[in-house]
């Protein structure tokens, strides 16, 4: 286990494993790297895969308050790199980690070889974005596995892998993280900027993910140039641990791009 020093000076966990070109890892609301579990296992197999705790998650510090947003997390990941000695890494982001991938992409570009956003949105703003249903909002805010399971995974993807399944909705966090962690996702909006990123990007997207409607996705695709929509079916908000065909999309589509 590594520590990285964030700009207020709190200590962000992370971890890497595997060989190649650098693959940094960045995961969804209030959710620790060890989440990413298989995932993370598979993608090291072709790649150096960078993960890390976000500020109050897992084994990094909380830091002060008023960082807890998603372009202000962005500034978390890109010291992630930083301490790692990677000035150019592909970027992987699920959920909020898609919204704080986005900022990273725009705000620090030359750090950003390609782009991968998993079930995720630009945001409120404008009314663009295409907000969840109320009994899947009502889930989330719950935190209870047992309701978010079925919002997230396939029922057999989840009777056969208990244990990653456990860990993804286990993470250690106080409520004062998860609460800042949860308006940090919220107030997200990055819609005006979008355009920016330089970036090729690949949007992965469930067509059943009632957490993020598929609308979301849709949108990123207009407002992002250099981008492509994968539309996986079926799916639901936990795309990027139970469809492992995505890996096999992400390679492709980085070897396309960085060839």
């Amino acid at each position: 286990m590594n520590f990285a020093a964030a700009a207020d000076g709190a200590e962000l966990a992370w971890t890497e494993s595997g060989q190649g070109e650098p693959l940094l890892l960045i995961a969804g609301q209030a959710t620790a790297m060890d989440g990413w579990g298989p995932t993370a296992d598979a993608l090291s197999r072709h790649y150096r895969v960078i993960r890390f705790d976000h500020r109050g998650i897992g084994r990094s510090g909380k830091g002060e308050a008023d960082r807890y947003t998603t372009r202000l997390l962005a500034v978390d990941a890109a010291a992630i790199l930083k301490a790692a000695d990677v000035d150019l890494a592909h970027v992987y982001g699920h959920s909020m980690g898609g919204r704080i991938a986005q900022w990273l992409a725009i705000d620090d570009p030359k750090r950003v070889r390609t782009l991968i956003l998993a079930a995720t949105s630009g945001g409120r703003g404008a009314g663009k974005g295409t907000e969840p249903d109320r009994a899947a909002l009502e889930a989330l805010v719950s935190g209870d596995a047992t309701r978010l399971v079925p919002l997230f995974f396939s029922p057999d993807w989840a009777k056969e892998n208990p244990d990653a399944v456990h860990t993804f909705f286990n993470s250690k966090a106080s409520a004062w993280a998860k609460s800042r962690h949860f308006k940090a996702s919220r107030e997200h909006d990055a819609w005006s900027r979008l355009g920016d990123v330089n970036a090729p990007t690949l949007i992965l997207h469930g067509t059943d993910d009632a957490l993020t409607p598929l609308q979301n996705a849709v949108l990123l695709r207009e407002h992002i140039p250099r981008s492509t929509l994968i539309r996986v079916p079926g799916a639901g908000h936990g795309l990027h641990l139970d469809h492992p065909e995505t890996i096999g999309w992400i390679r492709e589509f980085i070897a396309r791009k960085s060839a």
